[in-house]
């Protein structure tokens, strides 16, 4: 039986305040947040789409003291209806603390920024593929082989492939809800610690362990990101990307 994808993590040097920013563009909510101690942020805070959005994810922003210093592989695009709505998400952002980046893009219909943290994210313009997606249109991998990490991530979600070529791969629930799954050809090789990450879990009825070994039966090796005494397994697909592995749900 296949994984489940439940959360997409994003590293943080303040989890609350970058949650605040997505919650405010996004129209979302914040479901968990682990307060402060002596003015300090302690813990993750967890956001969550309201009901008809179809994303069904949680958006997680955990602290990290590393600061950031490459571009993420990771990253999430935007939907737009209409290209007033896409300048309206655009102004929003901007107007909330995101900045526009160039990252090598060049005369494209999207736009390009980062959020307060840093983290790079894309408001797309009108694409008919989108239009059901619901705010997020797709969370967004760099892959040095785009159809082979789709395949790995295929099998191990059971979100079948429904498009594929050396520039870009897509995966998509089978029922048709919520965002793609995209690859995306680059020439960048995994250097450091993804700051955005994928979280999965096995069924209820089974096990981190069984799981853990099922995925790396599919190509995944386990990873050091200096977790000590967890309860989950943190493991690396075979480009690198690292991901967790959590408790049954």
């Amino acid at each position: 039986m296949s994984t489940r994808l439940v959360n997409v993590v994003v590293d943080a040097a303040d989890p609350a305040a970058l949650a605040e920013f997505w919650c405010a563009l996004l129209g979302w909510r914040v479901s968990l947040s682990a307060g402060e101690v002596d003015g300090e942020v302690d813990g993750e805070v967890e956001v969550q789409a309201p009901p008809g959005d179809g994303w069904r994810w949680d958006l997680v922003f955990v602290p990290v003291s590393e600061p950031k210093t490459v571009r993420n592989r990771l990253h999430l695009d935007l939907a737009s209806a209409s290209a007033d709505q896409q300048m309206a998400i655009l102004d929003r952002a901007l107007a909330l603390g995101a900045k526009r980046v160039d990252i090598g893009q060049r005369n494209v219909p999207w736009f390009v920024l980062a959020d307060p943290g840093g983290n790079e994210f894309c408001v797309l313009e009108p694409r008919p593929e989108y239009a059901d997606t619901g705010a997020v249109a797709a969370v967004v991998a760099d892959a040095a082989d785009p159809p082979a990490l789709a395949g790995f991530w295929s099998a191990a979600s059971g979100w079948p492939v429904v498009r594929a070529d050396p520039a870009l791969a897509s995966l998509r629930d089978p029922d048709g809800r919520g965002p793609w799954l995209e690859f995306v050809r680059t020439t960048e090789p995994h250097t450091v610690k993804n700051r955005v990450h994928l979280d999965v879990a096995p069924p209820p009825d089974g096990t981190i362990a069984a799981e853990a070994d099922r995925l790396r039966a599919l190509g995944a090796e386990p990873a050091d990101v200096g977790q000590t005494g967890v309860p989950w397994r943190v493991l690396a697909d075979p480009e690198g990307n690292e991901f967790c592995v959590l408790t049954p749900r």
